[in-house]
């Protein structure tokens, strides 16, 4: 008679149990996707005996089972998520030690000890000099959208007021969607208010302006987790993520929204300033502009000094591949697919190798497509030419614009597990898009 598999004791199930739940924990709070936390937190249990454990998460739980049998009581227990932040350092200490478990390294107790102090290690540099990353960023994203050295300043100094007066309301508990709001009514009413001082100046020109500060406020959200959660079958945890973005962004809509109607009702006369036509002479200066910004949204987000140098190349091969198919003429949504394509595929490829989080890569590169522009376009046509039609039109558009970024990403990594593992074991590797943790934890692929 068939009893079961063969199961280390009961405080050892619980202490195993505890351990992987931890640890998918960090990983989600530090923006993976619930198929990387289901493939991590298996690769544990499996290290550790216990070869018959059921993971679900959501994307503010985590609940693990252990089944012993029919003759004991499965062994389920639940963790809640309830902090997130932007730690890639921390993520890549979890992804070692991680490595040392699955490689059978370290007893449990000892990946107890050391999950511990990854987990409450502070972050690697002040907090002024994540603000000084937050400027940088900005500067960079002014001039990748073909502003000068004034108004990069300019958008570097809006920045990092913005990035402080988030600390603040952050310290008083204060919802993150009020923080977008309060973002985006800044971004707006400095750049209206330094336009105010001097109308008659081409050198200031406050869409470039609120355009960077909404780029900045849109990066780090996690657009490429929802697309992952949704394309591997998370349904649920994918939808709570996209409810998060949606409300995070709409925060931002209201707070701009607000600063362009109250401009237009004291008579101030605002202008939507469109890009330059792309050339090929720009895009020297855009690859320039984008890897900057991608390593310094990386030093913004607390990568390691190796993975902000990768950030940075991902940003400018992104940037530069974009820059090309626009210069041909290209849809700017495929372009957006194809440059997000790019950045999946080398960071997939490379990113392992070097011992780096593809997911750090990943939100990195994606980071100087981001739609901004379009998306100020949009609400200036909604709040000021009050053309409801056009406004509607140009948000789907920067919608479709991240979609497509987030979607090609994904599809990047999952084209560069073949390259990354040898394409003579192709059927046997590829195991879904995986941005953090083990590849595949099981010798069976997961479901």
């Amino acid at each position: 008679m068939l009893h079961g598999p063969k199961v280390p004791d009961a405080s050892t199930v619980h202490q195993v149990l505890d351990l992987a739940l931890r640890i998918g924990e960090l990983q989600l709070a530090c923006g993976a996707g619930a198929a990387d936390v289901t493939a991590t937190m298996l690769a544990v249990t499996n290290a550790y005996g216990l070869p018959t454990t059921d993971v679900d998460v959501t994307f503010t739980s985590i609940t693990a089972c252990c089944h012993r049998g029919n003759l004991a009581a499965p062994v389920t227990t639940t963790r809640v998520v309830r902090a997130r932040s932007l730690d890639y350092t921390r993520l890549t200490a979890l992804e070692r030690l991680v490595r040392e478990i699955t490689a059978g390294k370290i007893t449990a107790d000892e990946a107890l000890t050391g999950l511990e102090a990854v987990s409450t290690a502070p972050h690697p540099y002040p907090r002024w000099v994540s603000t000084l990353a937050w400027a940088a960023m900005a500067a960079a994203v002014a001039v990748l959208l073909g502003g000068g050295p004034l108004l990069a300043g300019i958008a570097a100094f809006t920045t990092a007021v913005i990035d402080r007066v988030g600390r603040i309301v952050n310290r008083l508990a204060l919802p993150f969607f009020f923080q977008q709001v309060i973002g985006g009514v800044l971004a707006t009413g400095m750049a209206l208010g330094v336009h105010a001082m001097d109308p008659g100046s081409h050198l200031v020109r406050p869409s470039l302006v609120v355009a960077t500060g909404i780029i900045v406020l849109l990066s780090g959200l996690s657009i490429v987790g929802t697309v992952q959660d949704a394309i591997t079958g998370y349904n649920v945890t994918a939808a709570g993520r996209a409810m998060e973005v949606l409300l995070m962004t709409a925060g931002l809509v209201i707070g701009v929204l607000l600063v362009l109607r109250l401009a237009v009702s004291q008579g101030l006369h605002i202008s939507v300033a469109e890009p330059p036509p792309p050339l090929l002479a720009h895009v020297p200066q855009m690859i320039v502009a984008g890897g900057l910004t991608s390593f310094c949204f990386a030093w913004a987000s607390y990568a390691t000094l190796r993975a902000l140098f990768v950030a940075g190349l991902a940003g400018a091969a992104g940037t530069a591949s974009y820059g090309v198919l626009t210069v041909l003429g290209t849809d700017v949504v495929i372009a957006s697919a194809g440059a997000a394509i790019l950045i999946g595929f080398v960071g997939g490829a490379i990113s392992r190798r070097l011992r780096i989080p593809p997911l750090i890569i990943a939100v990195s590169g994606l980071t100087p497509l981001l739609p901004g522009l379009t998306t100020y376009h949009a609400l200036f046509q909604l709040a000021v030419d009050q053309n409801i039609g056009k406004g509607a039109q140009s948000l789907m558009l920067a919608a479709g614009i991240g979609l497509a970024l987030a979607a090609g990403v994904v599809l990047g990594e999952y084209l560069a597990q073949p390259v990354r593992t040898g394409l003579g074991r192709l059927g046997r590797t590829l195991a879904g898009p995986r941005f953090s943790g083990p590849l595949r934890p099981t010798e069976t692929p997961l479901e």
